[in-house]
């Protein structure tokens, strides 16, 4: 090997990476001690980002696309390595692989109950879960936050974090809305919504977004619930009389059950005592006498409104009007009315008020 060979091996001339996990968010070029010649091939493919580091300080940023790394592509390195225009010498770099892609199926739930105010309920518990997902928007403020000089980031390692942050402002935007917890499932989206959107400012720091926040279930605790499960049942069942006709009917049904037998011994013991009590009631000289039956109620006694010029007065018992009659100032032309009546009548058409007019006689004719 020739003394070019060598050193030709010594630099580093092609620089990409492929991705075979999952969840790895940072991965670090190794150069195992080789430098980096100058014109050497970056390949950046689609969902990543290049992030150079040099002497501790974040450099370039590239995107994806085919780079020959020389001073026209890399302006901050060329400043740092204070290289003059045509300047050709290689270099040492840390070169940091970002994904930029979706991270998907990222779950998220509360540790402990949400304690809200419902208008129906009252103080109430509820515990909600879902998914999220999570991309890097800006490389290299998530490599200065968060990343450092970890060569290989995981999306475990940042996810305990953002799962606390969208609990934190779930539970705040929850106790907040004022939405009842039966109406809950039907706002799962706007909820959902909302959150992302409060803590966009939050994640927006970390170099993060979060495109899709799904709210899958709100829950009351399990004692809730089954209060709940009884009430539906109850509204079910609906007329319970019946409900418990339905139910003797299937037990008598079936006969070779226990439950059956059991049941047909009940309704025929009950059944003896009302056949016994009917022959209590009849007594062996006949049947006894009926007993007496309650007096009708009291009639009901009208009151009566009286109209006069446009206006009307009462209301008026029945003495009342009476006395209006003994002073004249009730006439049979006068028109009354009761509850229960069809319009305004005179007061001599009717047959309640007409009694009174003939306690006097009427006056008598002119001229007699």
């Amino acid at each position: 090997m020739s003394i070019f060979d060598f050193l030709s091996g010594q630099f580093i001339d092609v620089i990409h990476w492929t991705d075979d996990t999952r969840d790895t968010m940072v991965w670090r070029f190794e150069r195992q001690g080789h430098e980096i010649k100058y014109g050497a091939k970056l390949t950046v493919r689609e969902g990543q980002a290049a992030v150079f580091v040099h002497e501790g300080q974040l450099a370039d940023v590239f995107t994806p696309g085919l780079y020959m790394l020389e001073t026209n592509n890399m302006p901050i390195m060329t400043s740092l390595q204070h290289w003059d225009h045509g300047f050709k010498s290689p270099f040492k770099s840390e070169i940091y692989f970002v994904n930029t892609t979706r991270f998907g199926d990222l779950k998220w739930g509360t540790k402990n109950p949400i304690i809200l105010r419902d208008p129906e309920f009252g103080p109430t518990r509820v515990r909600a879960f879902g998914t999220y997902t999570v991309k890097v928007s800006d490389p290299a403020r998530f490599m200065s936050e968060i990343v450092g000089t970890d060569g290989e980031f995981t999306m475990d390692e940042i996810s305990f974090q953002i799962r606390n942050i969208i609990v934190q402002e779930f539970s705040r935007t929850l106790a907040t809305s004022g939405i009842p917890v039966l109406d809950m499932a039907a706002n799962t989206r706007d909820l959902g919504k909302l959150v992302a959107e409060q803590i966009s400012a939050t994640i927006t720091g970390y170099g993060l977004t979060i495109p899709e926040l799904y709210v899958e279930n709100i829950s009351l605790p399990a004692e809730v619930e089954a209060v709940m499960d009884k009430r539906t049942s109850m509204g079910v069942v609906g007329d319970l009389n019946r409900y418990t006709q339905f139910q003797a009917a299937e037990a008598l049904g079936r006969a070779d059950s226990a439950a059956g037998n059991a049941m047909a011994t009940g309704m025929g013991a009950g059944l003896g005592m009302t056949m016994g009590g009917a022959m209590a009631q009849s007594g062996p000289w006949g049947p006894r006498p009926a007993a007496a039956a309650p007096p009708p109620p009291p009639p009901v006694e009208h009151v009566w409104h009286i109209a006069e010029n446009g206006a009307t007065k009462g209301p008026f018992s029945r003495a009342s009007m009476g006395r209006m009659v003994m002073d004249g100032a009730l006439q049979r032309e006068t028109m009354v009315w009761t509850q229960g009546q069809d319009g305004w009548i005179p007061a001599g058409d009717v047959a309640e008020l007409a009694q009174l007019f003939t306690v006097m006689p009427p006056p008598p004719p002119p001229g007699v």
